[in-house]
């Protein structure tokens, strides 16, 4: 059951469509939405020797530019989620850009779900790690929407990846609310490139979901020249799925994120939303 949902606001983007998809999941599901926006404390960089001094009217500057981003977020959000009849709430934290990620994972264990945007390529950092810190350490679903994504929730094909492992089990689980509104759930099995494997442990997922009531596909796929993230990302697109469900892989330790290798091209490359679970 979803009923308490936490957002991500981006501070960057002045039309960030992934309050719009937020507010439509928090419709779907009745559920309370809470928007959180970050004022970053300013980033002094590590080239400055010991003896040199930054600036004060600098600093106060640059404190004053992340307050006012960040109360626009907020004030975008609440715009939206008002027109919408939400019921919601909304909170600034502050932080420095290396502890935003474990500090908004310590907020979203407290929810349902995450729902953030997509890290685009090239911009600061901080999506990537707030996505990282929510995948890794909030024990909770994520749910990442591409930041090219305009269109609320849709249903209407979700994909299902599995590959019998205790990530892919609980992101099912997880993913429970989602699949019951959709109309078809076909879950995805991707084999080596060889395809020699007939079988993968745990593959009558299918009759599993089945049980619960599901119209469910089966679907072996062979990866594309070894590629499993291509393979997924393709497979999507060609069936116009509207979710992909899948197990986050990879770890945190001492805070210095590794994600594993099919995470990590789905979150670069991810043409539709993704919930992950950990």
């Amino acid at each position: 059951m979803i009923k308490d949902i936490v957002v991500h606001l981006s501070t960057r983007a002045p039309e960030d469509a992934t309050i719009d998809y937020a507010v439509s999941v928090a419709r779907a599901f009745e559920a309370h939405l809470t928007g959180v926006a970050f004022a970053l404390e300013p980033f002094v960089p590590p080239s400055l020797g010991i003896g040199d001094v930054v600036p004060p009217d600098w600093l106060d500057e640059e404190r004053a530019q992340a307050q006012a981003a960040a109360t626009g977020a907020i004030s975008r959000f609440g715009e939206t989620a008002r027109r919408n009849g939400l019921a919601f709430e909304s909170r600034l934290l502050e932080s420095s850009l290396a502890g935003a990620g474990e500090l908004f994972a310590e907020v979203a264990a407290r929810f349902d779900l995450s729902v953030m945007r997509q890290a685009e390529p090239g911009k600061a950092p901080l999506e990537e790690l707030v996505i990282e810190g929510a995948l890794f350490d909030s024990g909770r679903p994520v749910l990442v929407v591409p930041y090219i994504h305009k269109a609320p929730l849709e249903l209407g094909r979700v994909l299902v990846c599995w590959n019998g492992s205790p990530n892919a089990a609980r992101a099912v689980g997880d993913a429970m609310p989602f699949l019951r509104r959709a109309k078809v759930v076909e879950v995805v099995i991707v084999l080596g490139e060889s395809g020699s494997s007939d079988e993968i442990p745990g593959a009558d997922i299918g009759g599993h979901l089945a049980r619960h009531g599901f119209d469910v596909e089966v679907e072996r796929l062979t990866a594309i020249k070894g590629d499993v993230t291509d393979t997924i990302l393709s497979h999507a697109a060609d069936v116009e799925a509207d979710l992909i469900v899948m197990g986050g892989y990879g770890h945190s330790r001492l805070r210095e994120f590794i994600l594993g290798g099919v995470t990590r091209g789905i979150l670069r490359t991810m043409t539709v939303p993704v919930l992950m679970s950990h």
